[in-house]
């Protein structure tokens, strides 16, 4: 049920949902225009909600099977929380302040093997991205579901196990960005973030109450996260005692301290901010002065692609701060349902 507040900010809610359901027609019938890029496949991953449905690994794990299929794979986001503007294109150069926390980890992860390049106007940014990178066989879109001015070959909606959309409201009373019903534009629905055994029942459940607002015959998958090693990020090689300091900007951290628990940390504290939040001197130093010997601080990949902004790195650098690196693996038949979609995009001979 509800709750009262939820119930108070309805109607404002309906208001909101009315004006998305307008230009989602206006998309529809074709009064706004939309382009599609003949040149090469334009993969979207993105979702409903504002923020922590886990969008930046599931776009890491679609460049991976891409890779895995032999084709060469480039990718444009916004670029949110950037000091920048316009188009650009990463380089070794680049910072989070620059491109984005997220581009720039995607960036780094891929130790610059993949084209990345960030831009407000996803059209421009798709033309510009091909004449800088022209072996790209392959964009993806990091969360344009909403970007209507492209129409993407494929379109991959992500939703949380535990907040999915059809439970959720449009903002304020919830965090969709657009009604329940957006889900109908959708290729396919990834589940993230499941509990890794998640009953076949449970499952078909979840899928059939996703079907009441997404097409009947749309693929739902599942996935769950993977936690690995921890990656230093400071000058200690590696944790030394189980007592942490959580250290998190994200939409959703309570996956990450649920882990750290069962994997036997103990979190004295959570230093937790919003999600793209920028760090400042004080911050650090804040965090810094709670440091007991023994203890270590940890963070999400993310947020360590802030903290180590050139205002920030040389003290950063002298703590023991940890990230966690995060891999997506889906559930049953995932893996093979999701190459069985991906495949007819691409020539078969690209097939390894």
């Amino acid at each position: 049920m509800p709750s009262l507040l939820t119930v108070l900010l309805l109607p404002l809610s309906w208001l909101y949902a009315g004006v998305m359901a307008v230009r989602n027609l206006l998309y529809r019938t074709g009064l706004n225009t939309t382009v599609a890029f003949a040149e090469v496949p334009v993969l979207n991953v993105g979702n409903l909600r504002v923020g922590g449905t886990g969008k930046t690994p599931h776009v890491a794990h679609l460049i991976t099977v891409l890779q895995q299929l032999g084709q060469s794979p480039a990718m444009l986001s916004r670029g949110y929380g950037r000091r920048t503007r316009g188009y650009r294109f990463a380089t070794g150069t680049d910072t989070a302040a620059t491109i984005g926390d997220e581009p720039l980890q995607q960036f780094q992860q891929f130790k610059q093997a993949v084209p990345v390049a960030v831009c407000e106007d996803r059209v421009a940014g798709i033309r510009q991205l091909l004449s800088d990178a022209p072996a790209t066989s392959v964009i993806v879109l990091d969360d344009a579901y909403q970007h209507r001015k492209v129409r993407p070959s494929f379109n991959i909606l992500l939703t949380e196990q535990e907040r999915p959309f059809f439970e959720d409201w449009v903002l304020p009373a919830g965090r969709l960005r657009e009604s329940r019903v957006g889900a109908i534009r959708a290729d396919l629905i990834l589940v993230t973030k499941c509990d890794p055994l998640l009953s076949e029942a449970r499952r078909q459940d979840i899928t059939r109450r996703i079907r009441r607002y997404a097409r009947p015959t749309v693929p739902v998958l599942f996935s769950t996260y993977e936690y690995g090693a921890p990656v230093p990020v400071g000058a200690a090689p590696e944790p030394t005692g189980t007592e942490v300091l959580l250290l998190t900007g994200i939409a959703q951290p309570e996956p990450l301290r649920q882990y750290l628990e069962m994997a036997g940390y103990r979190v004295v504290h959570h230093a937790r901010f919003p999600d793209h939040h920028v760090f400042t001197e004080a911050e650090i130093a804040a965090v810094a002065a709670q440091l007991a010997p023994g203890q270590s601080v940890f963070t999400t990949q993310k947020d360590a692609a802030r903290l180590l902004e050139p205002a920030l790195a040389a003290v950063v650098r002298q703590l023991p701060v940890f990230y966690l690196p995060i891999d997506v693996r889906l559930l049953a038949d995932g893996d093979a349902r999701l190459l069985e979609l991906l495949i007819p995009y691409f020539q078969p001979h690209a097939v390894v």
